[in-house]
């Protein structure tokens, strides 16, 4: 085992300070990775301050890991020292259930062992994230990263890029389709770039007027504001699929109405109670659906499509010695569109 430099809540009412954690020697199928940079995740946040009640202390936050290979183990056939690589929201699933046959290993039917809070069937204990020097991941959990990216936007997209994307993909979102994104925050922005993409018409659901600039600037050819009822019942009937970033509970209803017949609208963002009327489904044989991350297959897709399209997140960078305001403005909404950690940061 190695000591490590991370940073570590140890309460749920505790800011994030240094913590010094363990790491596994490498095994014959481990990749070891120098973090150069993690992502900050609403989800860092949740799980800090146990919002949804699993929290295990001291917790070390971090899945939207980047960084180099400084070492591999005997097996490893896919990496090699100095390679560009990432670490997502996952590093362990059972490899023998149905989902994970079928690459779906976020949908383990014997659990998915996340990249923090996770059980630790090496140490004992949990998971420790990326807001820490290094990490040990088995290779199937590892990613290719394109050498052509700006390096440190590349991390939200090991959750946030993956969240929006996978819904895309598994609803089939093609060139001429009308797809309108709800909410422009961290997992917004990239739904709008995603969409663009793809070829979508993209359209920016929000109910703020003052987002409309940066919406267009990211890609989205239009923008509604969902507090216009006139405005609202133009677009009636009108689109082919929906991805709803929104965070927190919510009246879905007004969305749904905005579905053609048998189209969908997904929920990424709310693990929350959200308001929906039957009608509005069985009238016009509509979908409200959830999506979760996405598979280690469909999220190195993710990240080549990222590389032939020039997609990163719009970030904010911060030394690690900020989190603790960086959490505070997250929660405020104040950031365009993920803070990034500069990992050098945590050995000052």
């Amino acid at each position: 085992m190695k000591n490590v430099n991370a940073y570590a809540a140890k309460s749920n009412d505790a800011d994030l300070e240094p913590f010094d954690i363990e790491r596994r020697e490498i095994l014959a199928d481990d990749v070891k990775i120098e973090i150069d940079y993690c992502g900050v995740c609403h989800s860092d946040i949740h799980q800090v301050r146990n919002d949804w009640g699993n929290s295990k202390y001291p917790v070390v936050p971090g899945h939207e890991i980047v960084g180099r290979v400084t070492e591999v183990g005997k097996d490893v056939k896919n990496y090699k020292k100095g390679d560009l690589v990432g670490v997502g929201c996952m590093v362990d699933s059972c490899q023998e259930c149905d989902s994970c046959k079928e690459d779906l290993e976020q949908y383990c039917e014997n659990g998915m062992v996340a990249t923090y809070n996770g059980k630790d069937e090496h140490l004992g204990g949990h998971t420790f994230g990326g807001y820490s020097e290094m990490i040990v991941v088995k290779e199937k959990f590892v990613l290719k990263v394109p050498e052509n990216l700006d390096t440190k936007a590349v991390a939200p997209l090991l959750c946030a890029g993956i969240t929006t994307w996978s819904p895309l993909r598994q609803w089939n979102v093609k060139k001429g389709d009308k797809v309108g994104v709800v909410g422009l925050g961290g997992l917004g922005h990239m739904g709008v770039k995603f969409a663009h993409a793809l070829g979508a018409h993209v359209v920016m659901i929000t109910t703020s007027p003052g987002k409309a600039e940066d919406a267009k600037r990211l890609g989205a050819d239009a923008v509604l504001i969902s507090k216009n009822e006139e405005d609202m019942k133009k677009h009636q009937g009108t689109f082919d699929f929906i991805l709803n970033t929104v965070p927190v509970g919510h009246d879905t209803n007004p969305y749904i109405g905005l579905l053609k017949r048998d189209a969908t609208m997904t929920l990424v963002g709310a693990i929350d109670e959200v308001d929906i009327h039957g009608g509005g489904l069985v009238m016009g044989r509509k979908r409200l659906a959830g999506s979760l991350i996405g598979g280690i297959k469909e999220t190195q897709e993710m990240l080549d499509f990222c590389g032939e399209h020039n997609i990163v997140s719009d970030i904010e960078m911060i030394d690690i010695q900020n989190i603790n305001e960086a959490y505070e403005r997250v929660v405020n909404s104040d950031v365009k569109y993920r803070f990034v950690i500069d990992m050098k940061s945590i050995k000052n």
